[in-house]
């Protein structure tokens, strides 16, 4: 088992890095959209563009060119952002306002959380929150540790240099993700394939529909076999709990939100976080400390990444004002995560630096409002032991490459790099040994 365990994780991180070429995250072959358009979703190195900051102060919600005669709006102000996105019954949400009616089917709408307008999404929430309460997420932290410790143990007996995207970042995530939902062993390599593939949105509507019905059609089939036998995961929970209350198909998109909510996103965390702490003394030293340090450490990471750039897109229902400015009915309004997260309003002093000591924030990673991220906890959850597990491992980690020549993605939703060679032995340049 544990053969077939190493050769569906590295196919697994093969695929995604392959897939990443020409997958949606990255939105450079918009060429249709002007560049200022594109601007909220680059940075430099790990930091926004300098001008998105310079926006944020001069007008935090500001008009944004867009082709084709849309109205849209860029929030980049914190205070503007959570205005915005805590308007859950002024904004929508839904699916449809993203690809339009024509000629999308039933199986190709993901459905979910993510998508769904009140008062679908009040309903599927209710059901879904307990499962993702401490006491029930507390079920994963054995799974969780080792999880963690095994792709610990398969860096220690690599060769040479290893990549900690693919070895480390990539199947963390995706392996919770099996627990939790209660994904049998035989099914992870489909599960896996999917869980790198499935989000095309922005890469062509064909190609991106198609990704979508794939993925649903083969959750589908997992949800069908837990109806037959329930397991102890959450799908089998949710079947055993409010059986008839939920359909099939709503099983599948809360699934399928799940997967693509709580996979890229922590991967990405991992792999940047991992960086921010091979480049910083403190950062190293934080995560090695106890509960309370690697607690701060971690929320202040979140803040200072905030990986997920971009909200999902609000559509206004109705003509409103929101800090001053008026929105129409049917204007588009972006919020910039990543630059409101940096807002000097936030204080503690100078926002664009990263301080592992800083008392955390109520920063807006995991978004804010009726769609705030339900996975949130297990997040942090998994955050709070892949780093100091790593670090007390691996006391001399250290990149095995020159800091420029990581690529970073150049324009992208959720923000990241795939691929992050380090060495784990031998003694870290200008670090006593540990």
């Amino acid at each position: 088992m544990g053969s077939l365990r190493s050769r569906v994780l590295a196919w697994a991180g093969r695929r995604y890095i392959a897939r990443q070429q020409k997958r949606g995250f990255d939105l450079e072959k918009m060429a249709l959209l002007p560049d200022s358009a594109l601007e909220p979703l680059r940075r430099q190195g790990l930091d926004p563009v300098p001008d998105l900051g310079r926006l944020r102060g001069e007008a935090p919600i500001s008009k944004l060119d867009l082709p084709f005669g849309m109205n849209a709006w860029l929030v980049t102000g914190y205070e503007e952002a959570k205005a915005v996105l805590g308007k859950g019954a002024e904004f929508s949400n839904d699916f449809t306002n993203l690809v339009g009616n024509a000629g999308v089917t039933e199986d190709q709408n993901p459905g979910g959380l993510g998508f769904a307008d009140p008062p679908v999404h009040t309903r599927l929430r209710k059901l879904l929150t307990p499962e993702f309460t401490m006491r029930r997420l507390s079920r994963l932290t054995p799974r969780i540790d080792e999880i963690v410790a095994g792709q610990l143990d398969a860096m220690a007996a690599a060769d040479g240099p290893v990549d900690l995207w693919e070895q480390f970042a990539l199947p963390i995530p995706s392996l919770t993700i099996c627990e939790l939902l209660g994904v049998s062993y035989e099914d992870r390599a489909d599960f896996q394939r999917l869980s790198t593939a499935r989000f095309d949105l922005f890469s062509g509507a064909g190609a991106s529909l198609g990704a979508i019905s794939e993925s649903l059609g083969y959750l589908l089939e997992i949800v069908r076999k837990q109806r037959e036998q329930p397991g102890d995961g959450l799908l089998g929970m949710l079947i055993k709990e409010h059986g008839d209350e939920i359909d099939d198909r709503e099983l599948a998109g809360l699934a399928d939100g799940i997967l693509t909510g709580g996979l890229e996103t922590t991967a990405s965390m991992l792999a940047l976080g991992a960086l921010v702490v091979l480049r910083d003394e403190a950062a190293f030293d934080a995560v090695r400390g106890d509960d309370d340090s690697v607690h701060r450490f971690v929320e202040e990471l979140l803040r200072y990444l905030t990986v997920v750039q971009m909200a999902f897109p609000r559509f206004a229902k109705q003509d409103l004002d929101v800090a001053g400015v008026h929105i129409s009915e049917g204007d588009i309004v972006l919020v910039s995560l990543s630059v409101a997260d940096r807002d000097p309003v936030l204080g503690q002093g100078d926002m664009d630096r990263f301080d592992p000591t800083r008392e955390p924030s109520s920063h807006l990673a995991f978004g804010y409002g009726i769609h705030r991220c339900i996975g949130a906890e297990l997040g942090r959850m998994e955050l709070r032991a892949a780093y100091p597990a790593l670090v007390r491992r691996f006391p001399n980690l250290r990149l095995a490459v020159q800091p420029e020549e990581l690529a970073f993605r150049k324009v992208s939703i959720v923000y990241g790099l795939d691929s992050l060679p380090v060495l784990v032995d031998g003694l870290r340049p200008g670090f006593p040994a540990r």
